[in-house]
């Protein structure tokens, strides 16, 4: 009986190596999936969901016994018309894996690699593939071992990661070492601490490669690191706001239940919670109006938060369906060419969250620059304390849009590409793939922006008379340099970085 039905199973591993996620195909969520690339847990597979991949492997072996099947029986792409011979289909697939695995660029790193081997042992384990389900129990047994394939950055357009899932099919099977983060040279890793090679058999390297797997993975990542970020943002701002004494009619609940969307009220609820607001304000405060940086916080930041939503959510339709071309229906009946290989929604989700964080980060750097007005905090310009003509805090603004520059860059949609590919037959891309490292990226960039304004924000409130008895504030301060001498911040800003989690987490 398959105990999977309501969700991914966290139990503990006989191993004791952590908490175990349960591949069942259908309910991997996007945290599993994290987890499970970064090695704090171990995957099953449920017996239910790889009883569905045996049947999906015998239906694809009567199907194909009745008539071709794309990338089988015939070549691929521009190739679709010709027609391989029964008894060469096996020697096929291994020349289809061997001329696909042209990627380029650096490899990945082990994260993100272990990511696409989760993604794409559990999209096999919903069962329309056809593939032998042998290369399930090697994705899952490369998972629990540690290792992982060599694979480049580029090559993949967002219209299936081939170049990507070729090289990772050369290694299942045998032909290209597998690496390890704890050992330099693959020659180190011993036999019995690999996965046993998989015999490659007539129909699976099409099956194999019909995937976005890697821009999936690559996806679950920027999204769960984001969410650690955009959580800390609440604290920043909220000490920003607490250190220009700043108005919290912009946070009051009427305002966002009478344009309810859920992000900004949200935002507008986590900052009143975490500075002790009262969901109707008595008044304005010290200024009827304050600079957008804290008046349009909610809404722009809601955006940010709306869209990492999003993007989670396609991200769990994606990795939880089959959709290999050509599919195999579960059932068996048919086996159906299509396009659902286009990952248009996954990149249209990242463009989005690239273009909201970008909204957000920009009054990240708005706040910083109103922390060094002495016309809003009552302070010396610059947070500057010492001899006529210091500095203070004015380099981080630099370093700050520097950062912000990066996001600037990311933001530009990588969906709006274009491309004409085998002899024109595949005549777009939604270069999804593109649009995940771009994400990647922006979410580097954006940390460092949050983190330039925490450092002001801190040394602001410390040099107010009374600092806000608030946890963000006490936890900041504790883990901030005290001094206020002209100095290098380039320690207060790493500190601040690593001190982001921490925040999120209030």
């Amino acid at each position: 009986m398959d105990t999977t039905a309501n969700g991914p199973t966290r139990v503990p591993p006989h191993d004791g190596g952590g908490t175990r996620v349960v591949l069942d195909g259908t309910t991997l969520t996007a945290g599993d999936l994290v987890a499970l690339a970064d090695g704090t847990a171990v995957p099953a597979v449920a017996p239910g969901a790889r009883a569905r991949a045996v049947r999906s492997w015998r239906s694809a072996q009567r199907l194909a016994a009745t008539g071709r099947l794309y990338g089988r029986g015939t070549g691929v792409g521009a190739q679709r018309s010709v027609a391989v011979a029964p008894d060469d289909e096996a020697a096929h697939g291994l020349r289809l894996l061997r001329s696909h695995a042209g990627g380029a660029g650096d490899l990945l790193p082990a994260r993100q690699v272990r990511a696409l081997l989760a993604v794409r042992a559990n999209q096999l384990l919903a069962g329309g593939s056809g593939i032998q389900p042998a290369f399930v129990d090697a994705l899952t047994d490369a998972l629990r071992l540690g290792v992982h394939p060599a694979v480049n950055e580029y090559g993949g357009v967002g219209t299936g990661d081939l170049t990507a899932l070729a090289q990772t099919g050369l290694t299942l099977i045998g032909e290209r070492p597998w690496l390890d983060t704890r050992r330099e040279h693959p020659a180190d890793l011993p036999p019995d601490g690999l996965p046993a090679p998989v015999t490659l058999r007539p129909g699976d390297a099409l099956a194999l490669l019909s995937s976005n797997a890697l821009a999936l993975g690559q996806a679950a990542l920027a999204w769960h690191d984001l969410d650690v970020l955009l959580r800390a943002t609440h604290a920043v701002a909220a000490l920003s706001l607490a250190a220009v004494s700043g108005s919290p009619e912009a946070y009051a609940a009427p305002v966002h239940a009478l344009r309810p969307y859920p992000g900004a009220a949200r935002a507008a609820a986590e900052v009143r919670r975490l500075l002790g607001l009262p969901d109707r304000p008595p008044g304005p405060g010290r200024r009827i109006q304050d600079p957008f940086g804290f008046r349009a916080f909610p809404q722009a930041h809601g955006c940010a938060l709306d869209a990492a939503d999003r993007l989670r959510t396609v991200v769990e339709v994606e990795i939880n369906c089959p959709t290999e071309n050509p599919l195999v229906a579960p059932d068996g009946s048919g086996a159906y060419h299509h396009g659902g290989f286009f990952a248009a929604p996954l990149a249209l989700a990242l463009d989005g969250l690239d273009l909201a964080l970008l909204q957000t980060a920009q009054l990240s750097a708005a706040r910083l620059t109103a922390l060094g007005d002495p016309g809003l905090t009552g302070l010396t310009p610059f947070l500057a304390v010492g001899p006529a003509g210091s500095s203070g805090t004015m380099i981080l603004e630099y370093a700050a849009h520097s950062a912000l520059a990066e996001l600037r860059a990311s933001a530009d949609p990588a969906s709006a590409g274009h491309a004409v590919l085998s002899r024109g037959l595949e005549e777009a891309a939604s270069f999804a793939g593109q649009a995940a490292r771009q994400t990647l990226r922006a979410t580097r960039a954006y940390a460092t922006v949050l983190a330039c304004e925490l450092v002001a924000a801190v040394r602001a409130l410390r040099l107010h008379p009374v600092p806000p008895p608030v946890p963000a504030f006490t936890l900041a301060a504790a883990a901030l340099p005290a001094g206020t001498d002209d100095r290098p911040l380039t320690g207060d800003v790493t500190t601040a970085t690593e001190l982001l989690p921490a925040l999120a987490e209030l």
